[in-house]
């Protein structure tokens, strides 16, 4: 037996009936694929339906709150889309015996996804120290003398940006 819960009873439903339609329509003129839209209009009320009941009941200006929701969401995967044509040109120009597997791609596509939420979660600066160190291998010293900036703010940059990993793969 399913019940079913009536839109005057639950104010997200009610917000889902009334502005899907249209929030759908605004993300169709926005990407090149009904399915995509439809996607990103969907995770739009779920981080609706992740914000607190009370919050989501005193939206005054509900189409100006799922816009700035659905225009992040449509930013994180422009940004994802970027990232997997980049992947996929690194492979197209691997000789046959060195591409990997459709599984090993997955799993790297999937990790790079995860560095780029690493990276994308660190301030601009403290993120260029942590690449600096981590990609180029630079000691505090010299990221100090190449950001100008003092080797103790290197060190605060880095505990900063370990600190995030910790947290991401937790």
């Amino acid at each position: 037996m399913t019940y079913a819960v009536s839109p005057a009873a639950d104010p997200v439903a009610r917000l889902y009936g009334e502005h899907h339609p249209w929030l759908l329509r605004w993300l169709r003129g926005k990407l090149s694929c009904t399915d995509h839209a439809a996607d990103l209009a969907q995770d739009t009320f779920v981080k609706l339906l992740a914000t607190p009941t009370e919050r989501a009941v005193g939206l005054r200006t509900p189409r100006a709150y799922l816009t700035t929701v659905a225009r992040r969401l449509l930013i994180d995967h422009y940004r994802r889309q970027s990232l997997e044509q980049a992947w996929l040109a690194t492979l197209a120009q691997l000789p046959a015996p060195v591409t990997p597997s459709a599984e090993e791609r997955l799993l790297i596509l999937e990790t790079l996804h995860q560095i780029d939420t690493l990276l994308d979660g660190l301030g601009a600066k403290v993120r260029t120290a942590f690449l600096l160190s981590q990609l180029e291998g630079l000691g505090y010293a010299e990221i100090a003398a190449r950001l100008n900036i003092s080797e103790r703010t290197v060190k605060r940059y880095m505990v900063q940006a370990l600190a995030q990993c910790i947290l991401l793969l937790a």
